[in-house]
């Protein structure tokens, strides 16, 4: 039946073509049938399955399989995403999403308004980001997924409120999908004694991945150090060369600040706007009242010049910014100009790198070893950054350009602390 063509399946009886669309959809819903061996729940009392795989391995479609079986004897179970809007583009309304790969008569109904969703038996999904770790101080579980946690802002205090809130049922159970990066959690998951590690590759994947997407992955990426961490899901070491450790930014790291006496928005524009161009840096720093600086904000990305005008304006209005710093090397007047278009009145000042890139970090990394800067939350793009760029890398380090001009405005004169605002 298989083998028939369109004009062979319209001739046949309804009853046969309902029989071939139920066979269809089982073959396309049964999990049992669909996953890999990597895929299927593990046996045993586990307490935290952690699924440390490359993109396009098939993480997202793991969470939602694991979910609908959980669901079948658990009523209440919390999804954990990175920020409110990859819970809802990703987890639920993604191509991986629990709507997409649910059948039509499991298809459980969403909720926005009340971050949940419920299935059809009366099981509940509650909706929660990991920028927001309090809000899980009054839920109570019975399972829980969370998605991409080395991208979760505060990390450590989700994760802790999500095991107090994990305490119903017999066997309270976790899920973590996520690329890895080595964080102080991260690893002290792997090394626990109830998690189950489950690692994975994108290349054991590659029949369900479209050819355009995983040729210019891989042509780009294989063999890259970078490749190594988001394909080979590899948690790499410390880069021998480079200015700051993981460790010591983790040991700077807090959940709030005090009172900032000046803030300024960093900018290092690129010169293009294409898929290979560089970043455009975009940070937002912060000097408190104890004289110590504070990484608030990361708005990098690739953007065209209107872009990241617009979002470098939006920044410094948001946070009430004292100042817009840009590096005017390769655009030079065109950088003010870019920004005095959107907003004619903000405080602007150019700067023009006469040092190496290397030397102009240096004493922006001394300061975060005399622990006098520190990161509100976690920003993984830009810590990646910090952690693997090398003063003799021909890659240009848009996000750790910005940190530093923005941290130079704030911290430094002439090239040497300070310990008040000028």
């Amino acid at each position: 039946m298989m083998n028939l063509s369109i004009e062979q399946i319209r001739s046949l009886p309804q009853d046969k073509r309902n029989e071939l669309n139920n066979l269809l959809e089982v073959i396309n819903y049964r999990w049992s049938i669909q996953a890999r061996d990597k895929q299927r729940l593990p046996i045993g009392n586990w307490n935290t399955w952690l699924i440390k795989a490359g993109r396009g391995f098939g993480k997202t479609r793991t969470g939602i399989e694991t979910v609908r079986i959980w669901k079948e004897d658990n009523p209440i179970i919390g999804f954990i995403g990175a920020t409110a809007a990859d819970v809802r583009d990703i987890m639920i309304e993604g191509e991986s999403g629990i709507l997409a790969k649910s059948p039509s008569w499991d298809r459980p109904y969403y909720e926005p308004s009340k971050k949940k969703l419920t299935f059809r038996n009366g099981s509940v999904c509650k909706l929660f980001s990991a920028e927001e770790p309090d809000r899980l101080r009054g839920p109570q579980f019975y399972k829980l997924w969370g998605d991409e946690l080395a991208t979760w802002k505060y990390d450590r205090e989700t994760w802790d409120n999500a095991q107090m809130a994990l305490r119903l049922g017999k066997l309270p159970q976790a899920l973590i999908t996520t690329t890895p990066r080595p964080t102080k959690l991260i690893r002290e998951l792997i090394a626990a004694s109830n998690t189950v590690v489950t690692n994975g590759t994108t290349f054991e994947n590659r029949d369900n991945l479209a050819d355009n997407w995983y040729d210019a992955i891989i042509n780009k990426y294989e063999g890259t150090r970078i490749g190594r961490q988001e394909l080979m899901a590899e948690l790499l070491e410390d880069v021998e060369g480079a200015l700051w450790t993981l460790k010591l930014i983790e040991e700077n790291r807090v959940k709030e600040h005090p009172e900032l006496k000046r803030i300024v928005v960093g900018v290092d524009p690129a010169v293009t706007a294409n898929k290979n161009s560089d970043e455009t840096g975009i940070i937002v720093g912060g000097l408190g009242i104890d004289n110590v600086g504070y990484v608030l904000n990361d708005g990098s990305g690739i953007f065209s010049p209107n872009e990241w005008g617009m979002r470098v304006v939006d920044f410094y209005r948001k946070y009430k910014a004292d100042r817009i710093i840009a590096e005017v090397n390769n655009g030079g007047d065109l950088v003010e100009t870019n920004i005095r278009i959107i907003d004619r009145l903000v405080s602007y000042k150019s700067i023009h790198a006469s040092k190496g890139k290397a030397i102009r970090a240096e004493p922006i990394a001394a300061l975060y070893e005399q622990g006098k800067i520190k990161h509100v939350g976690g920003f993984p793009k830009l810590e990646d950054e910090m952690t693997t760029w090398e003063g003799n890398s021909t890659f240009s380090p848009g996000r750790l350009d910005a940190l530093v001009w923005t941290f130079s405005e704030l911290m430094l004169k002439d090239g040497r602390p300070v310990t008040r605002a000028y």
